[in-house]
């Protein structure tokens, strides 16, 4: 027992600080290519911070075990979501770019009604949907490349029509630019991503051993500890953002991790080894047992992205009330996981 905690530590010591590399990264490159924060949050980031459910899921997947993949994906969205961007909301309630934000979360939605098929009507996931899914995926990357290539051109515009104050303005920012190379953003985002994934695999590995050794289902597991250990990323990266007042990287990141956790995590899984809806927990409904999964995992993954997003698309600005609320879902979501 004494490996696995110390290798955890490690685990935990490699996210902590890949989380920091990360993010210094992505705002360099943000900023360096007037791409706004939140856009880059729900790309580079996303990717980087997803990589550990997409390694989780497959080799799940790959084994025969469909329900971590499956639990895995669901869950992340649910910690990511009702905990992760809960405690930045809670803690620095703000303004958020809601044009920027209606893409990633309207493909979201399509995409968790697409899944929702493959749980309520079919009561599997088969290598269709996921085709489908990860056809969702390129879609939703080709949009956004092309959206920051055209507000990378509008700015440039802008730059050029400013004159002399434009000028002396680029000037600085070149400046700014000797100073800390493009090279060192691109080899932060990457050794970034390299120690985040490694961190998770370490984390979601030895966590695992650990819950087993106290007798924990692997049911709950999927949900809970295996969910946790591979959304670590991100809320390293939230705490990261939110300390460094990049908020809205935050916000972006968990948004476009979310897409990603069903588009690409659950796409890849699915494409590589179908699978069927779990049936390892139930809830009895007017005396019948119901299969868990239909009538809590996947209800209060679409409610805690609506608590979330909705408010924010309609208002512009996220409210401390949200935070609250989305802590709470999930400190009941985890008791019920456990009872």
């Amino acid at each position: 027992m004494i490996v696995p905690v110390l290798l955890f530590i490690v685990g935990l010591a490699l996210l902590i600080k890949g989380g920091d590399w990360f993010v210094d990264g992505a705002t360099g490159i943000a900023e360096r290519f007037h791409v706004p924060e939140l856009l880059i949050g729900a790309t580079v980031v996303s990717i980087g911070t997803t990589l550990p459910e997409v390694m989780v899921s497959a080799n799940s997947a790959l084994s025969g075990h469909g329900e971590i993949a499956y639990g895995n994906a669901l869950g992340s969205i649910i910690c990511n979501t009702a905990l992760i961007a809960a405690i930045t909301v809670a803690v620095k309630p703000g303004k958020v770019d809601k044009k920027a934000l209606r893409i990633p979360v309207a493909f979201f939605f399509a995409a968790l009604i697409i899944y929702a098929i493959g749980a309520y009507i079919r009561g599997s996931f088969e290598r269709p949907l996921g085709l489908i899914l990860l056809c969702i995926f390129a879609v939703y990357m080709f949009i956004l490349i092309r959206q920051a290539l055209t507000e990378m051109k509008l700015a440039g515009s802008v730059g050029a029509k400013r004159g002399n104050a434009g000028a002396n303005e680029n000037i600085q920012k070149d400046k700014n630019s000797e100073e800390k190379p493009l090279w060192k953003d691109i080899v932060l985002l990457i050794i970034g991503a390299v120690f985040i994934a490694e961190g998770a695999d370490l984390l979601v590995d030895n966590g695992t051993l650990i819950a087993a050794a106290m007798g924990v289902p692997e049911s709950v597991i999927a949900l809970t500890f295996v969910a946790l250990g591979t959304s670590l990323p991100e809320l390293v990266t939230a705490i990261t953002s939110l300390a460094k007042g990049h908020g809205a990287l935050s916000l972006g990141n968990v948004c476009g991790a979310n897409l990603f956790n069903l588009v690409l995590v659950s796409g890849l899984s699915i494409t590589l080894s179908p699978f069927g809806l779990p049936s390892g927990k139930t809830v009895s409904l007017a005396g019948s047992p119901v299969n868990a999964s239909l009538v809590v995992d996947m209800p209060v993954c679409a409610l805690v992205m609506l608590i979330l997003t909705i408010p924010a698309i309609i208002g512009g600005k996220l409210h401390r009330w949200q935070g609250i609320t989305l802590l709470s879902i999930y400190a009941v979501f985890c008791l019920f996981q456990f009872l």
